[in-house]
């Protein structure tokens, strides 16, 4: 992901009902405060569009010179119930009026509260909550709990878990071992042999979508079903918006259960409503035995968890699986708030109509109008992604991703830049409120700026 440069350049004005944009892209006075970000923070901090943050309501975000974007990330897919949702916000100031804001693994009721509520939205029999703070973290317990439950149920030769190919699970030493991203990982050196990837069944990058694939990659790298501790996959694969067939992970779900190995979806990106279900893996028609699950949790707030069976939650005894800011009473609190936003304001099945309805098929539209530069259009509710390719094949077009992303932005349809395969890959995820008319303006901007970024290839 490459740097965008910091000179500002002129851009025509949007005047719409949800989009404004009145200045240079980036705005020239806002130029200080991006040289000082690039002066004392890594450089790996600086690959986002150049639009700094002062404030974001809804579904839009605002700096401090008139602008106003119509947002498309969800601050990377975490805001389902919108930017600074007045009941959340609430919630927080309650909070800290009250006068606790850390309590470490010492008890407290709301945190009793957070666990329960988090437990009753949990498929049955995933009744134990384990609170976290990131979406990496809980991969890296997922990994913990499998191999611990290998070991229980076979003993040192059951520790090998499978994850695919492409999939991001984080940033941290395990989580960047279970991703499927070379490129991610070459600073590890020492890779752990028994974290295996196998191909993902997207239909697009894997044509190949029979689990029998699953068993032969398997065989191929010398891995027996009885090794096996655990399969990890993201719900869907995060850059690349990807799901698998129902049917594959049906027969996945038999295999674990056949093998004793444990099923664990990270539903990072993919919980509280996002994919048109509360949780993405309904799509598939089974129950994981972990979920790692973060971002649209809280809708603002650093807070993850692990929801999982009691056999596995509690392998480890009092004290010895816990984390500093493990249910912090704010984020907490956040949490409830925002579980009670996405029941009342009935926000999954939003999700699912204004999907199905709206936006998963424009983009097929733009994409179908894009044939040569759109290799495919993946997604269910409000995420998606457009494969962007170089004409002729299959071969990730990054540049050109990057160009359409700029062209959005510099239109007042913020987007952050490109991911998945190849760093090509234009993902699409509204917060959940977001209504018919923005949505539909948003399709007409981003086709605006594909045809511009095309003609000026």
């Amino acid at each position: 992901m490459a740097q965008f440069e910091l000179i500002p350049r002129k851009v025509p004005h949007v005047h719409s009902k949800h989009r404004r944009i009145v200045t240079e892209i980036p705005v020239p006075e806002s130029i200080p405060i991006l040289e000082r970000l690039r002066q004392y923070e890594p450089i790996s901090m600086s690959g986002q569009p150049l639009v700094v943050w002062d404030r974001a309501e809804g579904i839009q975000v605002f700096d401090r010179w008139g602008n106003m974007w119509l947002d498309w990330s969800s601050g990377v897919l975490v805001t389902n119930a919108g930017h600074s949702h007045p009941q959340i916000c609430q919630a927080i100031v309650d909070q800290v009026r009250h006068g606790l804001t850390h309590n470490y693994c010492f008890p407290s009721e709301v945190r009793a509260n957070a666990v329960e509520e988090l437990a009753k939205v949990a498929p049955e029999g995933l009744k134990k909550v384990f609170l976290l703070t990131t979406g990496a973290e809980t991969c890296e317990c997922a990994i913990k709990l499998a191999r611990t439950w290998g070991l229980k149920v076979a003993g040192r030769d059951k520790i090998t878990l499978v994850t695919f190919d492409n999939a991001f699970h984080g940033r941290t030493l395990g989580a960047q071992m279970a991703g499927g991203i070379p490129g991610l990982k070459q600073w590890i050196v020492n890779l752990d042999p028994n974290i295996v990837q196998v191909p993902f069944p997207d239909g697009f990058r894997c044509p190949d979508t029979r689990f029998e694939l699953f068993l032969e990659s398997l065989h191929k790298q010398g891995i027996r079903p009885e090794m096996v501790a655990g399969v990890m996959t993201e719900t869907y694969q995060g850059g690349n918006a990807s799901f698998a067939p129902p049917e594959y992970i049906q027969k996945l779900r038999a295999w674990c259960d056949e093998h004793q190995a444990l099923l664990i979806f990270d539903e990072v990106q993919a919980g509280f409503g996002r994919t048109g279900k509360y949780w993405g893996f309904e799509h598939y028609g089974v129950v994981p035995d972990l979920i790692c699950c973060g971002k649209g949790i809280s809708s603002g707030l650093p807070i993850s968890a692990v929801i999982g069976r009691p056999q596995v939650m509690d392998l480890y005894p009092p004290g010895s699986m816990t984390s500093t800011h493990t249910g912090n009473p704010v984020c907490a609190s956040a949490v409830l708030a925002n579980l009670k936003v996405i029941r009342e304001e009935n926000l999954v099945e939003r999700s699912r109509k204004l999907g199905e309805e709206i936006l998963q098929p424009g983009l097929r539209a733009i994409g179908a109008k894009f044939p040569h530069h759109v290799g495919a259009v993946h997604g269910k509710g409000l995420v998606a992604s457009l494969h962007i390719v170089k004409p002729g094949g299959i071969e990730p077009d990054a540049n050109l991703a990057a160009e359409i992303v700029r062209r959005c932005v510099e239109k007042g349809l913020l987007m952050f830049s490109p991911v998945g395969y190849g760093g090509a890959s234009v993902k699409i995820a509204p917060p959940l409120v977001i209504g018919e008319e923005p949505l539909r303006e948003s399709l007409q901007v981003l086709e605006e700026a594909m045809a511009e970024a095309i003609r000026a290839e």
